[in-house]
């Protein structure tokens, strides 16, 4: 069973990879003395999602319906960042402050709490309807990536209790798992942490797996834990959604771009 991996120069102390990173991997960036995912937004085309039990297991846990989403939408590639979320802080905008590494995705806040971010940030935070379409694309994958390999070297999960790795209390920096990335190029929707979205009646829930999830199934693109919108749990975080002009957004747009 393997534990966390750090960047050269660091050493894993606590659950923390600790010093300065003498490089970071592909497609992380040094900030703030960690490896930290370079902000950025996808463009989600409109389309339809015919849901449905697909799989065995979502037999008698997923409900039949068509899901349209008639606009389209920007949706950030990367899960929000300690080093985002203390951004926020900062500007007296979220609380409270997180101390852990920067580039591990931001955690352990409540659904008000979330949704006051991404308003900080100019968004708002997606609806499961959006999520879902974000996730599963119009073939209505079963993973983000496709439809098969769910193992533990695609996405950060079963790092608590098994089957990729035992006692971890954490997750990875967020989008260093390669694999676990949709078409589009939205990572970390299957691992990492499970994420805050709005239902149809306006009710908090999550989606997504996290690195706490035991079970491949938790990875399914339909999987759903509902949670009582004041719970602060280690293996929750979220992603925004914003507005935007599909005349102009090329495919992927740096944040705080026009």
């Amino acid at each position: 069973m393997q534990s966390r991996c750090c960047a050269q120069g660091q050493r894993l102390h606590a659950e923390r990879c600790e010093g300065r990173p003498l490089t970071c991997p592909e497609g992380l960036e040094l900030q703030n003395d960690g490896c930290v995912a370079r902000s950025r937004r996808v463009r989600i085309a409109a389309g339809q999602l015919k849901l449905g039990p697909g799989d065995w297991e979502a037999q008698g846990v997923v409900q039949p319906r068509v899901i349209q989403i008639g606009q389209p939408y920007g949706l950030d590639a990367y899960e929000v960042t300690v080093a985002a979320w203390n951004g926020c802080a900062a500007a007296g905008a979220c609380a409270p402050r997180m101390d852990d590494e920067p580039g591990r995705p931001a955690r352990g806040m409540t659904f008000e709490q979330a949704k006051r971010f991404c308003a900080w940030a100019g968004g708002g935070l997606p609806t499961e309807d959006e999520w879902l379409l974000a996730a599963a694309g119009p073939q209505a994958r079963r993973y983000p990536w496709g439809d098969t390999g769910a193992v533990c070297t695609r996405a950060g999960w079963g790092m608590a209790s098994g089957p990729c790795a035992q006692g971890q209390a954490g997750p990875d920096w967020t989008g260093v798992h390669p694999g676990d990335v949709t078409p589009d190029g939205v990572a970390d929707m299957a691992g990492n942490v499970a994420e805050w979205v709005v239902r149809g009646d306006g009710t908090a829930s999550t989606r997504g797996g996290s690195w706490a999830s035991s079970f491949a199934a938790e990875l399914r693109t339909w999987h759903e834990s509902a949670r009582s919108p004041a719970e602060m749990r280690n293996d929750t975080g979220l992603r925004c959604r914003y507005a935007l002009d599909s005349t102009r957004m090329p495919a992927v747009l740096p944040s705080g771009a026009p």
